[in-house]
């Protein structure tokens, strides 16, 4: 008998979570349209993927630009004291 003492207080309390999560979601418009979600992945617009896709870049392209882009300010330093100690040896 003493553990209804206990799963009063339990259920009220789950009583009063489900109620404020009901609300939330009519609040935030969660019930608005059920039946468009449902369709959606029947119906796939290819010109929406098409147009979420990146533009492909050629693989040479890339990695000749990746090159300068990644240089820091100091690898830059480096390399042109480079150059310019190999210009003065010759």
């Amino acid at each position: 008998m003493s553990v209804i003492y206990v799963l009063i207080p339990i259920a009220i309390i789950l009583l009063i979570v489900g109620i404020y999560l009901f609300f939330w979601a009519v609040k935030t418009e969660q019930f608005n349209d059920l039946e468009k979600e449902g369709l959606s992945i029947l119906f796939e617009d290819e010109k929406l993927e098409k147009s979420k896709r990146p533009p492909k870049v050629d693989a040479q392209t890339q990695d000749s630009t990746a090159g300068d882009e990644q240089l820091t300010s100091t690898e830059r330093e480096q390399t042109q004291h480079r150059s310019n100690s190999s210009n003065s040896d010759s």
